[in-house]
């Protein structure tokens, strides 16, 4: 009885304190900008941040939608939203759709891409990074002050890898799929446990390699391919077993077979899209395959060349190839059954081999040129420059507000600080007395941005500015998603729980302070593919108990 009586004398004393609590962060003298997004774009603060408004509409006066395309919203500057280096919170409601066909993007920024200085909050939804969809519905918030050096830390090497052909995120850590060389040996799944430490995760397949890993209804799979090594000008493979065959991981070292693409002996592209998952072949005969459940896969035809990589953009599924009849290097589009649409070629380009959305507008990598190019409309491709002297652009990504590629014969990542200009971010493989280095397939782990090569076989990770992520997948429908800074700790919170926090690599709190208006719905990333509502900035740290009240729907 006792125990029956103090638990009811809690949950008076909850209910009684719940409201004051989120009455009093309605007037707090720190909530600097409130878009309550319900039929307007208009700040409820007496600081009058009102917003302008680009085409998002109001649902039923319940919250904003964005449609992933081009609309956002923009707050011009004020002193009131100069977090400089100070304490702050931002807090959120955003909806998205289980199945999508597009990125979710960026939920709100202020961020000056000259001076690299600014935050972003959004969600990573990295497909065609090289091989593979390394980031699914993941939250991410990046913040920089205009840092100009670079440490790229050496990850270590998986096993015997020769070749990080994929890097995933599943369940808060990152996976990497490997070639390795030899008679008697097979490709295997890595998980990374820090430092230099990766945990063995299993050979599924008697093939050379796992090209291709994606997150898919909360599984994770990945590809086993035969890898072709003469083509980075290595020793072929002395196990000539043709893979194909794509598998569903159990646990522990453990994996269940999902089926087989007959004819094909290597699997480079592997995403979502739709709710579906998608596999192409990365050598002849083409293919786009549909997975269908248990070992069934649908044959989606071919654009008249290999789509090799596989890309989504603007509800589109797209593949990059390496040859053809429709043009070499060409991108097309998959129209459904087995119809596709040809979408031009860069200039002077006979080979894509990525695909990365940035401030919302859609990148290749390419040879032999070693360029990126921009998407300008139907069969228009704009140079954006080449990086360096390097002849291929491999996995390209967005990472804390920048573009960044990695290449081949050097194995450096370039940064593209505006269009035409590329930076120098260091080289990551050295091995001497080697034609090609590559810098292949990149992920965000950790905040960090995490970048495979070969022929050394290892993984580097870089961090700028300060950056937190969340490494499980952001569930569908309504969320609520805060940040907070105090001092030189940030924080994530996802539902009122902690998910994500870290110190300033520096020991103190970055100066944020930038002319660039406040944006909702749209990023260094994508325009945001969902609804928000009720968006605050305060220019203190919250509580956990205060962030737990704003959840509460």
């Amino acid at each position: 009885m006792k125990s029956v009586i103090m638990q009811s004398v809690f949950m008076v004393g909850l209910l009684l304190n719940s409201a004051p609590l989120a009455a009093g962060l309605d007037d707090d003298p720190a909530l600097v900008g409130w878009w309550k997004l319900e039929s307007d774009a208009l700040d409820s603060t007496s600081n009058e941040n009102h917003g302008h408004n680009h085409g998002v509409r109001f649902s039923n006066g319940k919250s904003s939608v964005f449609d992933g395309r081009g609309t956002y919203i923009e707050i011009p500057h004020s002193d009131s939203l100069d977090l400089g280096s100070g304490d702050f919170s931002m807090s959120a409601w955003v909806r998205t759709e289980g199945d999508l066909d597009d990125p979710i993007g960026d939920i709100v920024s202020q961020y000056d891409a000259s001076a690299s200085t600014g935050f972003s909050l959004g969600v990573l939804d990295n497909a065609g990074v090289g091989s593979g969809q390394s980031n699914s519905r993941n939250l991410f918030f990046g913040t920089d002050s205009g840092q100009e050096t670079f440490e790229w830390k050496d990850c270590g090497r998986p096993g015997e890898s020769v070749f990080i052909m994929a890097l995933t995120v599943f369940e808060g850590s990152l996976f990497a799929g490997t070639y390795e060389a030899g008679k008697e040996k097979t490709g295997h799944i890595y998980r990374y446990d820090g430092g230099k430490a990766w945990t063995d995760c299993g050979s599924p397949d008697p093939a050379n390699s796992i090209a291709a890993m994606a997150v898919h209804k909360g599984e994770l799979y990945a590809a086993a391919s035969h890898y072709r090594a003469g083509g980075s000008a290595l020793d072929a493979s002395e196990n000539e077993t043709p893979g194909g065959r794509i598998y569903r991981y159990l646990g522990g070292s453990d994996w269940e077979l999902c089926g087989e693409l007959k004819g094909h002996e290597a699997i480079l592209g592997l995403v979502v899209f739709e709710g579906d998952l998608y596999a192409s072949s990365l050598y002849a005969p083409a293919g786009l395959y549909r997975y269908e459940g248990g070992t069934k896969w649908v044959d989606c035809g071919n654009p008249d060349s290999r789509c090799v990589v596989l890309g989504v953009y603007n509800g589109e599924l797209l593949s990059g190839g390496y040859d053809g009849n429709i043009g070499m290097g060409g991108v097309a589009r998959y129209d459904g059954g087995k119809d596709w649409t040809y979408l031009g070629t860069p200039p002077g380009v006979t080979q894509t081999y990525s695909f990365a959305s940035h401030l919302g507008e859609l990148y290749v990598g390419s040879w032999p040129e070693g360029k990126v190019f921009r998407y300008g409309g139907p069969s228009n491709w704009i140079d954006v420059g080449r990086l360096g002297e390097e002849r291929e652009v491999m996995g390209i990504m967005v990472y804390n507000g920048k573009l960044y590629g990695g290449t081949l014969p050097l194995a450096k990542v370039y940064r593209m600080e505006e269009e035409g200009q590329w930076i120098d971010t260091g080289q990551l493989d050295k091995t001497p007395d080697v034609k090609y280095r590559r810098a292949w397939t990149m992920a965000i782990h950790d905040g960090k941005l995490f970048c495979g090569t070969l022929p050394s076989g290892k993984v580097f990770s870089l961090e700028v500015g300060h950056c937190l992520s969340h490494d499980q997948e952001l569930p569908s429908g309504w969320r609520h998603i805060a940040v907070t800074r105090e001092g030189k700790s940030l924080k994530l919170y996802l539902d009122g729980d902690l998910v994500s926090d870290s110190i300033a690599p520096g020991g103190k709190a970055l100066d944020l302070s930038n002319d660039s208006p406040l944006k909702i719905g749209i990023g260094p990333q994508d325009y945001f593919n969902g609804s928000i509502r009720d968006l605050r900035i305060y220019k203190r740290p919250l509580t956990k108990s205060e962030v737990e009240s704003l959840s509460t729907p």
